[in-house]
């Protein structure tokens, strides 16, 4: 077995270039080299947020389709047809399938990641992502959407590895600011859509030839992309030497706080838990609220305020223009979204470090439950500022409520094995992601079928969402610390090091990675910040329209 000189600096002959032996920083390491490592991964898989702008496109690939004889063709007919156009309703599941497997994924292999170590994950997350999205194009291209369908579990898979790999690194890098550094790359989660969507649209024009969307070639090209820019993070992974703390830090002092435990708890006694079960519950219920709105953001705004948005009276009396610009305001809400999402992300995650994670949870449910109850106020007396601020401010919560629980984890559990706990505690995305979006596509769609004016089809699915969050609140008052008779033993936290080649704390674990942040930490910071700021900008743009 390959082991490690910390004298050196450097791991002995006969580690693979993927082991993570191999991964350990040696004394010139940055720890804020590893945010922008983990910001390269998330910020490519959070494109499915943004893979709605590939739906219409791909329901117009077939430029001689028989209107009249396709019509009528159902799903399963769907499913292999290649001389009829898709129904975006049908493609919509691409999107279901990634957000399904990405916790299944996740809660299958969260303990091989910890094995294996955040580089030999994160290439795998890339292949399974950025080649994925390559064989997608190629399914696109022949036109089976049966073939799609499963090329978008394989994607799935890579989404799932893709989001916690960072997760154990990070909370170990930053023991001093764990919801710091876990808000910083989930952030890039949330913000993969603001740089992601706007290359795709581009890249579609970019292809398109005799009024054919490219789909295809731009599937292909962002997966190639994808690949490149994943792996490279993938590389940049470093994990700390054992024994390694932040410079004046110690877990002694650090831990004052009685929700913080200093002892860890092994992954299958973990989720017996019922503190695992009630941050389960936390998480799933914050995210079916604001993934609901997420998903029917925009035909929200133009049922409530519809004609109000441009100043006219009636939408019977508008114009064209008048009605693109409706269109364009709805767009801007979805920008806004996007940015609120992933800015949320860092800040409640960055505030839980100072006020700890069950107060932040506490602060967001509070606050979410008064936003969505006021919501259909907001719509009654015709303020859609106040509607688009209020759900900008939801959707920050939503973010952070994402980017926090890793931190919440490692308080309760303990940090050793905290990303297949995390890994395991995902699958609350999976349900919501299905519950969410379908309880507030079917209410609206009751509530039309049963005469309910356009401006309140939402008000009872809005009362409904602050009630899940009030659930929320109630399950994140019952959370306590782990009795512990949970608690790891020496001997097996011994074992589990050892699996982890952390056996021994190093030599020079005092003084290890302690390097400058150099020339190195501005480039690897300019080379994920500039796409951000580029799609931060285009945003903002499309928001602008809102003013």
């Amino acid at each position: 077995m390959s082991t490690y000189d910390s004298t050196a600096g450097m791991p002995v002959a006969g580690s693979g270039l993927l082991d993570r032996e191999r991964t350990i920083a040696g004394p010139r390491f940055n720890r804020w080299l590893v945010p922008p490592a983990a910001l390269a991964i998330h910020l490519c898989i959070g494109m499915a947020y943004g893979f709605s702008v590939f739906w219409l496109p791909m329901t117009r690939l077939v430029p001689n389709a028989n209107a009249a004889a396709c019509a009528h063709q159902g799903f399963f007919a769907e499913l292999t047809t290649t001389s009829c156009n898709w129904s975006v309703p049908s493609v919509t599941h691409i999107f279901e399938i990634f957000i399904a497997v990405l916790g299944i994924s996740a809660a299958i292999w969260g303990g091989w990641l910890e094995h294996a170590g955040p580089r030999k994950a994160g290439i795998v997350s890339a292949v399974c992502w950025g080649g994925g999205l390559v064989l997608l194009g190629l399914a696109v291209w022949i036109h089976q959407l049966w073939l799609i369908f499963l090329i978008a579990i394989f994607c799935g898979v890579g989404q799932g590895l893709g989001y916690i790999t960072p997760v154990s690194t990070l909370i170990k890098w930053f023991p001093d600011r764990r919801g710091m550094a876990t808000g910083f790359a989930i952030m890039g989660y949330g913000g993969g859509a603001m740089i992601g969507a706007p290359l795709a649209v581009w890249l579609i024009a970019r292809f398109a030839s005799n009024g054919i969307p490219g789909v295809p070639q731009a599937l292909i090209a962002m997966g190639i992309i994808y690949f490149v820019v994943m792996s490279a993070g993938a590389l940049g992974f470093r994990v700390p030497p054992s024994g390694w703390y932040p410079a004046g830090w110690t877990p002694q002092v650090a831990v004052t706080d009685a929700m913080i435990t200093r002892r860890n708890v092994h992954l299958y006694r973990s989720w017996r838990t019922p503190q695992f079960w009630l941050i389960w519950g936390v998480l799933c219920l914050n995210v079916t609220a604001g993934i609901a709105v997420i998903s029917m953001a925009s035909p929200m705004l133009q049922d409530v305020f519809g004609a109000k948005l441009v100043g006219a009276a009636s939408t019977a009396t508008l114009s064209v223009a008048q009605k693109g610009a409706i269109v364009a305001a709805a767009a801007g809400l979805v920008g806004l979204i996007s940015l609120f999402n992933s800015i949320g992300r860092i800040f409640w995650a960055s505030l839980s470090d100072k006020i700890g994670r069950k107060n932040m949870y506490y602060s967001i449910f509070v606050i979410g439950i008064t936003l969505y109850s006021l919501l259909p106020t907001w719509g009654h007396l015709g303020l859609p500022v106040l509607f688009v601020a209020s759900i900008c401010v939801i959707l920050s919560m939503y973010g952070g409520g994402f980017a926090t629980v890793p931190a919440y984890l490692a308080d309760i559990f303990g940090p050793q094995m905290v990303g297949a706990i995390h890994g395991r505690l995902i699958t609350a995305w999976s349900a919501a992601g299905v519950i969410g979006p379908a309880l507030i596509a079917g209410l609206r769609q009751f509530q039309l079928d049963h005469g309910v004016a356009h401006n309140r089809i939402y008000d009872v699915t809005l009362y409904i969402m602050a009630f899940l969050l009030f659930c929320g609140l109630v399950c994140n008052f019952f959370v306590r610390p782990v009795h512990d008779k949970h608690w790891m033993s020496d001997e097996e936290v011994a074992r589990e090091r050892a699996l982890l080649h952390e056996d021994r704390v190093a030599a020079d674990a005092e003084t290890a990675a302690r390097g400058k942040f150099g020339i190195g930490g501005v480039l690897a910071w300019l080379a994920v910040g500039i796409p951000f700021c580029i799609g931060l900008y285009i945003a903002l743009s499309k928001a602008a329209v809102l003013l």
